[in-house]
């Protein structure tokens, strides 16, 4: 029998609904993090160049109050090297709770309401899981560089993906000069990762990019990519 789906409406209007409701709801329960699982947030800011150093400042400030907060596991405030106008934090929580009292916490409240006049790019903040993530180091040496990757696979590309990016992350973290170096999910799209390493200096930086299992992974994930390989170096501001 068939049956016009204007008819299937009118008979089970309810089912119909529900049904899209599900649809759309999975992916948003994909993307939660759960309460007792350690949150990762990487934000990236852009501000004026004369706001350069008012930033730095700001960053340094909010960076001091927050890691005396409790569940604060990280809290890494960076300035991109050539692009002087440009900074990123990184961020570890011990659990969705703790990032959300951060977040509405007086300190970030005020640190966004002076940042705000500053800026002339949108505040991306993103939420992250861990996928492979190493023992917590010592503290980073002066002069460390930070590599912050953002890596968007196509959907079907993403386990394929995942299984490489912990490959490179085991084998990069028994480099030379290899301070640190995680796999993070991001939590609302599940094919978009945020790599981050921590090199000791250039030197070392520069062997890990000539190592052949390095440039074998770049070679191999260049074919999944949705967007560019954006992979961004900073020092840190501490």
């Amino acid at each position: 029998m068939k049956v016009r789906s204007g008819s299937l409406f009118r008979c089970f209007p309810g089912v119909l609904i529900a049904a899209v409701v599900v649809v759309v709801a999975a992916p948003g329960a994909l993307a939660q993090t759960p309460d007792n699982q350690t949150a990762y947030v990487v934000t990236y800011i852009e501000v004026t160049p004369s706001a350069v150093a008012a930033t730095a400042t700001l960053l340094r400030r909010v960076a001091a109050t927050s890691r005396k907060e409790a569940g604060n596991l990280r809290y890494d405030i960076l300035q991109h090297m050539e692009r002087r106008t440009q900074f990123a934090t990184l961020e570890a929580w011990s659990d969705g709770k703790a990032l959300e009292a951060h977040g509405g916490g007086a300190a970030m409240q005020q640190f966004r309401k002076e940042l705000d006049p500053l800026r002339i790019g949108f505040y991306d903040e993103r939420l992250d899981t861990g996928i492979d993530v190493g023992p917590v180091p010592a503290p980073a040496g002066k002069g460390a560089i930070y590599v912050i990757t953002h890596v968007d696979v196509t959907g079907q590309f993403k386990d394929d993906a995942i299984v490489m990016m912990k490959k490179l992350a085991a084998d990069s973290r028994r480099e030379p000069g290899a301070e640190r170096y995680d796999v993070w999910q991001q939590s609302n799209r599940l094919n978009h990762f945020t790599v981050t390493e921590i090199w000791k200096d250039q030197p070392a930086l520069d062997a890990h990019n000539l190592a052949a299992g390095t440039r074998e992974f770049r070679d191999k994930i260049g074919r999944m990519l949705g967007a560019l390989y954006d992979d961004r170096r900073y020092g840190n501001l501490e």
